[in-house]
């Protein structure tokens, strides 16, 4: 129990089922659409004012740019991989192991909420949307848009940096986010509290029984130990 920092812990949950409720209580969800609504609205006009910002919106939503977060994350990962022993450089790649794990099972947590919708792009009529725009293969609608999937596992990534790299791991783990999901919210496949609330409220309740526990830790010594190449 020593290990376990349970009034973080609360306090965190706390704080994310605030968000949570204070979008998911109100009818309508209250001033949260409103906001949602002003956002969407706002860069959806911008796309026929700006050809550019209209080829810019297409090119960050394409497949490919979603292989460059994983990039990013990656390169943020070996930068610290680079500078460990051999033990710690296997203990690094258990690391990510366990990370990724975890955010499976955080993911399939968070599609428990009762709360399903379509995002903005399907939600509104007489608007743009940037595949009828450009012949150009983009995403820019979902059937299913609550909790923002992409979003979670940015915050997982970063919620690891910080716990086991400190805070500067963890500044670039947030621009890293804020990139790489901005572009969701810019094209409309997302509103913006699919990720600043949805995504961001579960994280907070269910990543730090992950890593504010021994429960990390415990994951990747029992890696470290039964996994194949420990003694080289």
């Amino acid at each position: 129990m020593n290990n376990i920092r349970l009034p973080s812990i609360l306090v965190l949950n706390a704080l994310g089922l605030a968000l949570f409720f204070s979008w998911y209580l109100p009818a309508g969800h209250g001033s949260w659409f409103v906001l949602d609504s002003t956002i969407f609205h706002f860069f959806n006009q911008a796309l026929v004012k700006s050809r550019a910002f209209l080829e810019l919106v297409a090119i960050t939503n394409n497949r490919v740019f979603d292989g460059i977060s994983l990039l990013a994350m990656g390169s943020l990962f070996f930068w610290y991989w680079r500078k460990e022993s051999a033990i710690g450089r296997r203990r690094m790649v258990i690391m990510g192991i366990v990370m990724l794990f975890c955010a499976i099972i955080i993911n399939q947590l968070g599609h428990l909420i009762p709360e399903s919708h379509v995002s903005p792009t399907l939600y509104f009529t007489d608007i743009y949307r940037v595949s009828e725009l450009l012949h150009f293969p983009t995403k820019d609608a979902s059937s299913d848009s609550f909790p923002g999937d992409h979003g979670l596992m940015l915050l997982i990534f970063t919620g690891f940096m910080l716990r086991y790299f400190g805070k500067k791991a963890f500044a670039i783990a947030v621009i890293i986010f804020l990139i790489f999901m901005l572009p969701r919210v810019m094209i409309g496949a997302h509103w913006f509290t699919d990720i600043f609330v949805g995504s961001l409220s579960v994280a907070l309740v269910c990543l730090p029984w992950a890593l504010l526990t021994p429960l990390s830790d415990w994951l990747i010594s029992l890696l470290d130990r039964y996994l194949p190449g420990r003694k080289k």
